[in-house]
């Protein structure tokens, strides 16, 4: 009886491993892309709004042609700012997979309102 009690737990060990396996060979990593690009264009000089727009739908037609290797289906302007004679635009890009880890992550922080104070002392400090 208790060579049966060991063959049964083995076949069961072994049971076991061979499910892991094959979970495993048959699972891929799901693969998700969220790219943050900065690009920027010469400030315009005209008041004319519709080519203010032109100029920029060049920049961001030029980031999604040139700058990555993947779908969109997100194409968010996170920041835009002028800085001396140029404006700087900081654009969110993301296929589905990555639309839905954005989601994700958006749900599980606080709010993005900017903050009040802004001091060097309470400004966080990232390492890498």
């Amino acid at each position: 009886m208790n060579v049966m009690n060991v063959t049964a737990r083995t076949m069961k060990a072994l049971a076991a491993v061979l499910v892991a396996l094959v979970i495993t060979a048959v699972a891929g990593p799901a693969m998700a892309y969220v790219v943050v690009v900065t690009t920027s264009i010469p400030l315009p000089h005209t008041s004319d709004e519709a080519q203010i727009e032109t100029e920029l739908d060049s920049a961001v037609n030029d980031v999604l042609a040139h700058a990555i290797a993947f779908t969109p289906t997100v194409v968010r302007l996170e920041i835009l700012r002028v800085v001396a004679n140029r404006v700087y635009l900081l654009l969110l890009i993301a296929d589905a997979d990555g639309e839905k880890s954005i989601e994700t992550f958006s749900a599980l922080e606080p709010s993005l309102a900017a903050p009040s104070d802004l001091s060097p002392e309470s400004t966080p400090r990232l390492t890498y």
